[in-house]
């Protein structure tokens, strides 16, 4: 294993405490094993640190200006990116994710290097914030911090953070939509250009059929739209996927997991952002502890939050099984589970007293009553004959719908029909054929494998009783494009329309 990045001084000694389990995570994506992770994120974190030594000289030296750039971790995070194009290029690609490997050698990855007027809109919109601006975004949208630990973290005033972070979605709305205004566009995308705009801006209008058509065809303007949507809960999804690219998603998913450990912490262990060390707050000795434990509580976090955020997408359960992206396909839960064998029956055991018919409780879904139906020579004739059971109705109908379809891809509407009330809500559902999920309105999507989960909206989370739900999405397919299996409805099992 590498030696981990030494700090060269206090500030970058904060900078590696911060930033170094969301690099660790994500160079755990682009690898395939532990160790080479481990040497991935080594080399990005002192790649990327040498960048901002270089920026921060020419400060110095030149005009007093700063040159726009990303905020620290996903600066550290393309790092990675970066660093694992040069093990490919360079002969060592067969330690790196297959997947990550025929991306890097595919057109996509050119928009990411390639001239800055073609790049995502997400990235060039987050590059010209101001970095304290693009920095509360990403800590709050990507890394999903809490609101009170950012604002501490960034010397902000609690009780308007929120308010800071609804400007900032808003300034970042008006620099993707310039930086898509000012991208190379052909004459259908810029005569789709103010309709998208004005489409966008509001919560409640409707996206016309043709510009719905025209998403479902062009990237770019689905890249923009995605960014231009504030209020249809893809602006985390739009970010990450605009400035890592492959993986995105995934990590993601990955940072909501670990935001989700450090949430557990108790308040008096965890770490205070505010204090620095710095010997004019009389804290003299908290500099020398900062250097000395940084690397072991760097790595503890790392193991506990990769731990944790390992675990299959959209699983939280005590039965859930650890699962890597690329890895197997997610069983079909529909199918049924094995019949446990029941002890023989008792004579002397008490009569048990019978469920009223067509009644059944959770514990009948868990436990259905083994016992076979009908009298057996081992049941004595006076013994009361055990209760039928029958399978609870689902609560929830789905409908899937495959609006509009192209060679590579495809758009789809999925709509639920429940019969209880929903405080939230997250539908999940399995692909036959390698679907992958890229854009999506009025849910946020996760993916792992064949598996899919979309989440509510913060608008759309309330469903009333025998209530209606819908939301559509934008995916890539190959030969085929099967109708999907194993809906569910918070995990419980939907009917098919």
């Amino acid at each position: 294993m590498s030696d981990l990045p030494t700090p060269q001084d206090a500030a970058e000694a904060a900078l590696f405490s911060e930033c170094w389990d969301a690099v660790l995570s994500y160079a755990d994506l682009c690898t395939s094993g532990s160790q080479a992770a481990n040497q991935l994120a080594t080399e990005a974190f002192t790649l990327g640190m040498r960048e901002v030594r270089a920026a921060e000289s020419s400060v110095v030296r030149g005009t007093g200006r700063r040159t726009p750039r990303l905020p620290m971790i996903p600066l550290l995070l393309t790092a990675v990116r970066t660093t694992a194009a040069g093990w490919d290029a360079g002969g060592v690609g067969h330690r790196l994710d297959p997947g990550l490997r025929l991306w890097l050698n595919s057109g996509k990855a050119a928009r990411y290097t390639g001239p800055p007027l073609q790049r995502p809109v997400a990235l060039r919109g987050l590059r010209d914030l101001q970095e304290a601006d693009a920095t509360l975004l990403w800590l709050t949208e990507v890394e999903a911090l809490p609101l009170s630990a950012v604002a501490r973290r960034l010397g902000l005033d609690p009780g308007v953070a929120a308010q800071e972070v609804d400007q900032v979605r808003a300034l970042l709305r008006d620099r993707c939509r310039r930086a898509h205004l000012d991208s190379p566009m052909d004459a259908e995308c810029r005569s789709y250009a103010r309709l998208l705009d004005a489409v966008t801006r509001s919560t409640a209008a409707d996206t016309p059929d043709d510009l719905s058509r025209h998403l479902a065809t062009c990237v770019r303007c689905a890249d923009a739209a995605a960014c231009l949507r504030l209020h249809g809960g893809g602006l985390p999804a739009a970010l990450a996927g605009g400035v890592l690219g492959w993986g995105g998603l995934a990590y993601l998913e990955r940072r909501r997991r670990a935001a989700e450990v450090r949430l557990g912490a108790s308040p008096d262990t965890t770490a205070d952002p505010e204090d620095t060390g710095d010997p004019k707050d009389g804290r003299t000795g908290r500099h020398r502890v900062l250097r000395n434990g940084l690397l072991a509580t760097a790595v503890l976090l790392s193991v506990v939050a990769l731990g944790v955020s390992m675990m299959p997408f959209g699983d939280s359960g005590e039965n859930g099984t650890a699962a890597h992206e690329e890895g197997q396909p997610v069983a079909d839960p529909t199918l049924p589970l094995p019949a446990a064998t029941p002890p023989p029956p008792s004579s002397s055991a008490p009569t048990s007293h019978p469920t009223p018919k067509g009644t059944t409780t959770k514990e009948d879904r868990k436990n259905p009553d083994p016992e076979p139906q009908g009298s057996s020579s081992s049941t004595p004739d006076d013994a009361a004959p055990p209760p039928t059971t029958t399978a609870p109705a689902p609560t929830c109908r789905v409908e899937y719908g495959v609006d509009d379809e192209w060679s590579e891809g495809f758009q789809a509407t999925v709509t639920v029909h429940t019969t209880e009330p929903l405080s939230d809500w997250h539908v999940g559902w399995s692909f036959r054929d390698g679907q992958q999920v890229g854009q999506m309105w009025d849910a946020t999507a996760t993916q792992t494998g064949t598996r899919v989960t979309a989440t509510a909206a913060d608008y759309n989370k309330s469903v009333p009783e025998n209530g209606t739900l819908t939301f559509g999405f934008l995916a890539s397919r190959h030969d085929r494009n099967s109708t999907p299996y194993a809906f569910t409805l918070n995990d419980e099992t939907c009917a098919a329309a």
